[in-house]
């Protein structure tokens, strides 16, 4: 597995970002681990998820001109992904984010940041349903931009639950767009297996047969 993954597994079990245990899913499913990007909560760590998300990119070879985070989660999840992009890839790329609320006053509308136009990569950190990634798609549409893919912290590879596929398999074939993640739920397991943390035989085995009861 790739250096960027294992520190970002590393990273995101320091930070407490990934949990295990048994936690309810919107799907009502149990879960025996949970991914919260909320806990990215101090300069170091945002900085962290930025350098891996622009890891990851580099690595894809996707081709994009700028850069969307769908609010609320989204917004700082693209401001430290263009930041790291300026610093450790040598890119300086365009980015925005929209408001849920259009405003009225100052400068009004829905986005803030560039206008968005060309290509346009959407970041976002997990997909369950894919409905924010929907309606990020329709708002860049509805601009007269062309969505080229999506970005993520962590693929969960679970199917849906009226659905045979992942939330990112059906945006890979129902919109046809490219996903990339960071890590998937395979090499999360994998790098645990190999070591990284200090997580229980339990959890392992947990965590393995989740993927083999709900895995796309």
């Amino acid at each position: 597995m790739q250096a960027f993954k294992l520190d970002f597994l590393a990273l995101v079990l320091r930070l407490g970002v990934l949990r295990f245990g048994q936690f309810t899913l919107k799907s009502g499913r149990q879960s025996p681990y949970f991914f919260n990007a909320g806990l990215f909560d101090t300069g170091s760590a945002i900085a962290g998820l930025g350098r891996a998300y622009g890891a990851a990119l580099a690595e894809s070879n996707l081709s994009f001109d700028m850069l969307f985070g769908p609010a609320y989660k989204g917004i700082p999840l693209v401001a430290a992904t263009a930041a790291a992009l300026a610093d450790q890839q040598h890119r300086d790329v365009p980015f925005c984010f929209n408001r849920k609320e259009a405003k009225d006053h100052g400068e009004g509308g829905y986005i803030v940041g560039r206008a968005l136009a060309g290509r346009v990569l959407i970041v976002d950190d997990v997909i369950t349903a894919g409905t924010a990634i929907r309606e990020s798609i329709d708002l860049i549409e509805r601009a007269g931009a062309t969505p080229c893919g999506v970005l993520l912290a962590l693929d969960r590879e679970e199917r849906g639950r009226d659905s045979t596929q992942s939330a990112v398999q059906e945006v890979r074939d129902r919109f046809g767009l490219p996903v990339v993640s960071i890590l998937t739920l395979t090499e999360l397991i994998a790098g645990l297996e190999s070591g990284i943390g200090q997580v229980s035989p339990q959890a392992l085995a947990d965590l393995r047969q989740y993927r083999m009861t709900y895995g796309a």
